[in-house]
């Protein structure tokens, strides 16, 4: 089941504040509570989430998805990194209301803010899955958004795809992800950085569902 009652408040930096709504999927037995965050071009009900997280609730694990503050506002460009990091924040805290242990997964822009919220610590997850994380732009890996990662306690998984221009050249992520204290990869055959594959039609739906066993392991 769906719920779209509650909303969060988030103060954000330099005394600001916002209020972002939780769309949550309520696992019937929950064995812990998944925070899933969108990409940077689309928010929380986007096809790709909702396939994810009802089949991660089919999996037992409750989801509470959300809107960064950029989206409430009708902007289609993210704002400030550390307005994402305190939304995220704001999320994870309410989500540790339910008692169960909490983790953070988030499509490419929305992973890589809940990573800098973890490398500031005080961040209240059991570890972080990342789907298709945005190592640098495509064609320009000499900007790559790693430095932070090595100071991450929690354990994490990066989900990727096996032609996502956000990671090439391969030997690049490689040694990202060689610098990180506790960290997994899923290859997803052939996929693209929206886990497309060529040839294959499925929709967004589809292919965020079948992400969820990857997802479903991870959390332990």
């Amino acid at each position: 089941m769906t719920d779209e009652a509650r909303r969060v408040s988030v103060t954000l930096p330099k005394g600001a504040s916002a209020e972002v709504p939780l769309l949550i999927d309520h696992a019937a037995e929950p064995r812990a509570v998944v925070c899933l965050a969108h990409g940077a071009g689309a928010g929380m009900r986007h096809p790709f989430l909702a396939g994810l997280a009802g089949a991660l609730a089919t999996a037992g694990l409750t989801v509470v998805r959300f809107n960064f503050p950029y989206v409430e506002a009708g902007r289609r460009m993210p704002g400030r990194p550390a307005d994402a990091v305190a939304t995220w924040r704001a999320v994870v805290e309410s989500a540790a209301g339910e008692g169960l242990p909490v983790w953070a997964a988030g499509k490419s822009y929305g992973g890589r803010m809940a990573s800098m919220a973890a490398a500031e610590g005080g961040f209240g997850v059991a570890g972080l899955a990342y789907l298709g994380y945005p190592l640098h732009p495509p064609g320009k890996p000499e900007r790559p958004r790693a430095e932070h990662l090595p100071a991450i306690d929690q354990p994490q998984l990066f989900v990727a795809g096996e032609n996502d221009p956000f990671i090439q050249p391969r030997s690049q992520f490689d040694e990202v992800v060689a610098t990180c204290r506790d960290a997994t990869v899923e290859w997803v055959a052939d996929a693209n950085h929206s886990f497309e594959v060529k040839g294959q039609r499925r929709g967004a739906d589809v292919i965020g569902a079948r992400l969820a066993p990857l997802i479903a392991r991870f959390v332990r």
